[in-house]
């Protein structure tokens, strides 16, 4: 691990220590410092294969969700959380000394994961991309079906809700497979994600 990336992790790590939001809620802390450091390793993956800057993509995943240091108090605060990110981002990665090409890569890739569009001028490239695709591939792990279970109570459920429940489900991974990916090495980490969740669901429905 470079400088750079070390002085980023410490940088992510001191924002949420200051946190109000994540003084309150710890348990919010730690799942979105996990969530960054597996977004990371996603987009180093697909950096390496793809002969893309692998410090920046590494650096660039890390940052993502900083602007989760702050209280969200309405659906637009989420919206623009990618946007707020890359304008915390953004000072910091200039005191990395990274030349500006990079800097603004970076935040354009930051601003758009959430809904891809920000409030300044950018490519949508492959690098750009890319930092929004480790963000959603992460969000199908394997701890995250049991997560998602847990959350809407599908224990709870009727029997014929349960089913309903995993139909819904199955109907959306379907459309999933066929979303637009970036690279190769990115889709194809896409598709083994979403397989994996179409056989458990298929299974659960069985």
């Amino acid at each position: 691990m470079n400088d750079r990336i070390e002085k980023t992790i410490e940088f992510l790590k001191k924002v949420f220590d200051q946190s109000d939001y994540f003084k309150a809620n710890p348990s919010s802390k730690e799942y979105r410092l996990e969530h960054s450091f597996r977004a990371c390793n996603i987009g180093k993956k697909i950096a390496e294969a793809e002969n893309m800057n692998v410090e920046a993509m590494m650096i660039a995943c890390l940052l993502h969700d900083v602007s989760y240091g702050e209280d969200f108090k309405c659906e637009d605060d989420w919206l623009n959380h990618g946007r707020r990110a890359a304008e915390i981002s953004r000072p910091f990665l200039e005191s990395l000394s990274l030349d500006a090409k990079c800097i603004d890569e970076i935040c354009f890739g930051i601003a758009i994961h959430v809904d891809d569009e920000a409030d300044f001028k950018g490519e949508k490239n492959a690098f750009t991309l890319t930092i929004g695709e480790a963000d959603n591939i992460d969000r199908f792990d394997v701890y995250r079906i049991y997560e998602s279970l847990q959350y809407t109570k599908f224990d709870k459920l009727s029997l014929p809700e349960k089913s309903e429940k995993v139909s819904a489900t199955l109907e959306k991974l379907m459309k999933l497979k066929t979303i637009k990916i970036a690279t190769t090495t990115g889709k194809n980490l896409w598709l083994d994600r979403i397989d994996f969740y179409i056989q458990f669901y298929l299974r659960l429905q069985d």
